[in-house]
C-alpha cells in the first residue's frame, strides 16, 4: 500500500477498502477458509463431541505492550476461552474497528502478530470485516474475535462438576498482564521490563483432558484470580480456601502494588489457568503442568470447603481475611 494512514475510504467498501483488506489483512493472514470475495465461507469440522463458539472483544491501551499487542492478544483471548472449556480451537473470525489516521505500518505489525499467534496454534482465521471510524472515535484501533472450536465427548469441565475437597491450582503467578499494560503506560512515574503473560494456554488445558479428576477451569482475565474465586463460590455454595503465600506472584508485581495499593489477585492475566482438580488428581495434574515451560510456575493454592461461601485468603501469618468481590475497575483498559 502506498497509503502511511487509515483515511474514512479505507472503510467505504470501494478501492481503498479493497486494497487495505487484501494487502494488508488477506497477505498475512492467507489460508485456504479465508476468501475475501465471499460473504460466508463454509467450514469443513469433523467431530465426535461439541461444537464449541465464543466471542470476545479488545480494546486495550497501549497497543503494543511488552509481551504482545492487541493482535496477538485478541487470538490468545478467543482461543483461551475455547481451550479452558476443554476444546481444540480451530477457527476465527475477526472484526477490525480502526480509526481514522491510524499508521499504516503499526497495523501491519499488529496484523502480523495476529498470523503468528494463530499459526503457533494451527488456527485459522476464516471470515472478517472492517471499519473504520472517524479521528476521535476510537481508541486507534479495537478488535472484536469470535471463535470455534472442537470437545472431545466425554470432556466437561463445569462448574457444576466442582466437589467439596477439591484442589485449586493456578498455572504461573497472577498480575503479569495487568502491570505489564500499567507499566508501558508509564503511568505515576513507573516504568519496568515486566512482560505480559499473554499467550495460549492450550498445551496446559489439553494436558488435562485425560484426568477423571479434571472439574473446571478458566483464564482468569478481567478481575483476575479473585473474581474466578467468586464466580466458583456463587455457583457451587462451596468456601473457595487460597494460601496466600502459595499463590505465584513476581517481585516486580508485588512491588508495583505495594507502592500504589493494588491487590494482585484482582489483576488480570492473559496466559495462566485455574483448574479445580480432585484432591487424589492434584498432584498429577501439577506435575504435569510443569513440564511445560508457560506452567513451571504451577502452584496448588487453595482448597474447596463445605463451610460458608466466601473466598478466604489465609495469610503467611496464620490468619485469614475474606476477598471481596471486585467493584472498582484498578486498570482500565487491559485487554
Amino acid at each position: 500500500m502506498q497509503d502511511r494512514q487509515i483515511s474514512l475510504a479505507h472503510g467505504n467498501g470501494g478501492r481503498f477498502m479493497r486494497e487495505l483488506i487484501e494487502e494488508i489483512f488477506a497477505r498475512h493472514l492467507a489460508n485456504p477458509e479465508l476468501d475475501v470475495h465471499a460473504d460466508a465461507v463454509a467450514l469443513p469440522l469433523e467431530r465426535d463431541g461439541d461444537l464449541l463458539f465464543t466471542t470476545d472483544g479488545f480494546t486495550v491501551q497501549p497497543l503494543e505492550f511488552p509481551g504482545g499487542n492487541i493482535g496477538s492478544l485478541a487470538v490468545h483471548g478467543t482461543c483461551n476461552d475455547l481451550a479452558v472449556a476443554g476444546a481444540l480451537p480451530r477457527y476465527l473470525s475477526l472484526n477490525a474497528f480502526i480509526e481514522e489516521g491510524f499508521e499504516i505500518e503499526q497495523l501491519e505489525r499488529i496484523v502480523r502478530s495476529i498470523a503468528a499467534a494463530a499459526n503457533a496454534i494451527d488456527v485459522r482465521i476464516a471470515a472478517g470485516d472492517t471499519k473504520v471510524v472517524r479521528r476521535g472515535e476510537g481508541g486507534g484501533i479495537y478488535l472484536a474475535t469470535t471463535g470455534v472450536g472442537l470437545r472431545p465427548a466425554g470432556v466437561r469441565p463445569a462448574l457444576d462438576r466442582i466437589q467439596a475437597g477439591d484442589r485449586v491450582l493456578v498455572s504461573g503467578p497472577v498480575g503479569d498482564h495487568g502491570i505489564a499494560v500499567m507499566l508501558a503506560r508509564e503511568q505515576f512515574g513507573l516504568h519496568g521490563d515486566l512482560r505480559s503473560d499473554a499467550g495460549s494456554v492450550l498445551r496446559l488445558t489439553q494436558s488435562l483432558l485425560d484426568l477423571p479428576g479434571l472439574h473446571f477451569m478458566r483464564d482468569p482475565t478481567r478481575g483476575g484470580l479473585a473474581t474466578v474465586a467468586h464466580e466458583i463460590c456463587r455457583a457451587t455454595g462451596l468456601q473457595v480456601r487460597l494460601n496466600d503465600s502459595a499463590i505465584p506472584v513476581r517481585d516486580q508485581v508485588r512491588s508495583v502494588c505495594e507502592i500504589l495499593g493494588y491487590d494482585p489477585h484482582y489483576l488480570a492475566c492473559e496466559g495462566r489457568v485455574v483448574a479445580i482438580v480432585s484432591p487424589d488428581q492434584a498432584e498429577t495434574a501439577l506435575e504435569r503442568w510443569r513440564g511445560f515451560d508457560e506452567g513451571c510456575d504451577a502452584a496448588l493454592i487453595g482448597t474447596l470447603l463445605a463451610e460458608d461461601a466466601h473466598v478466604i485468603l489465609q495469610t503467611e501469618l496464620g490468619g485469614a481475611r475474606i476477598l471481596e468481590e471486585l467493584e472498582d475497575d484498578p486498570l482500565p483498559r487491559i485487554c
